[in-house]
């Protein structure tokens, strides 16, 4: 990075949840703030609160190419030579459920604004990432490196970014570019409230073949999902724990978020694959009907 004093910030899926946390929490700190929003009403909700802020936000859809485009025309209509200090691939989606009983088009989704979206994103702000010798931040999970059953969908995208993200470090390494793979554990965002939800949806629309199959299961992880992201760790204490990941020097290649996160993937190390699905299924719940 060109210094320390890092003062132009660019997130995506900055309207709600950790990403308007970490909008709310960069812009306390003096740095111009850009941001992408789901819609309209999304920024208008923030507007009062935001007002004394410099947050900039743009309605975009993260799967679409011109979308994202013409946001970083926008950003860079506003910083010009200047150039962006940082980039936070932070919008993302999670797709719950058996993989037998998901759609294939909510499995593409997924990876149209996880994998797709971030590279898309990537792409269009690194002219301005090189004049400012800037740092790319790709928030991750903890289920890249530790998928979850019922969780597929979003441990494979997540693991997707986990190998480009060293793809990325290395390519952009020599023009003065940081990649940071960011890997946070269980949160409370506004991402737990619409998991609650999907969780149920997906319980509703399954067969009843499939609730032969998969309902106990499944509803064992619900259960404990929806425990684990309300015990998480609070949106601002993440943001505020990732905008210091952001500044530090030398950049870290990888950087856990939350004590869950440091400890799993710190067994992920060190067990083998069969003892690490016998965690998986004690730490969800996942018990048979006899026991």
């Amino acid at each position: 990075m060109k210094n320390t004093t890092i003062n132009s910030v660019a997130i995506t899926g900055a309207g709600s949840g950790l990403g308007l946390e970490l909008a709310i929490g960069y812009a306390k700190q003096g740095y111009k703030v850009f941001g992408t929003a789901f819609s309209s009403s999304e920024i208008e909700t923030q507007k009062n609160e935001l007002a004394e802020f410099d947050i900039t936000f743009t309605v975009t859809d993260i799967t679409n190419e011109t979308d994202i485009r013409n946001w970083s025309e926008i950003v860079t209509s506003a910083i010009g030579n200047q150039g962006l200090d940082i980039l936070i691939n932070n919008a993302g989606v999670l797709t719950p459920g058996p993989m037998e009983v998901l759609e294939l088009d909510a499995i593409r989704k997924e990876f149209e604004v996880n994998v797709f979206g971030s590279i898309a994103t990537t792409t269009a702000f690194l002219p301005l990432l090189r004049k400012a010798k800037g740092r790319i931040l790709q928030i991750g999970s903890l289920t890249g490196p530790f998928p979850l059953p019922f969780s597929g969908p979003s441990s494979a995208s997540k693991a997707t970014m986990e190998a480009f993200a060293d793809v990325y470090r290395m390519e952009l390494k020599p023009q003065g570019i940081d990649f940071i793979m960011v890997q946070p554990g269980n949160m409370r965002t506004g991402g737990p409230a619409k998991t609650a939800a999907q969780l149920q949806e997906v319980s509703e629309v399954m067969t009843e073949e499939q609730r032969q199959l998969y309902g106990y299961h499944f509803e064992q992880f619900s259960a404990s999902l929806n425990t684990m992201q309300g015990n998480g760790l609070h949106a601002d204490l993440a943001a505020s724990k990732i905008i210091e990941i952001s500044q530090q020097i030398p950049a870290p290649i990888r950087a856990t978020v939350g004590q869950d996160a440091e400890e799993i993937l710190q067994m992920v190390k060190e067990k083998t694959d069969a003892e690490l699905d016998e965690f998986k299924m004690k730490l969800l719940g996942l018990n048979t009907k006899d026991e």
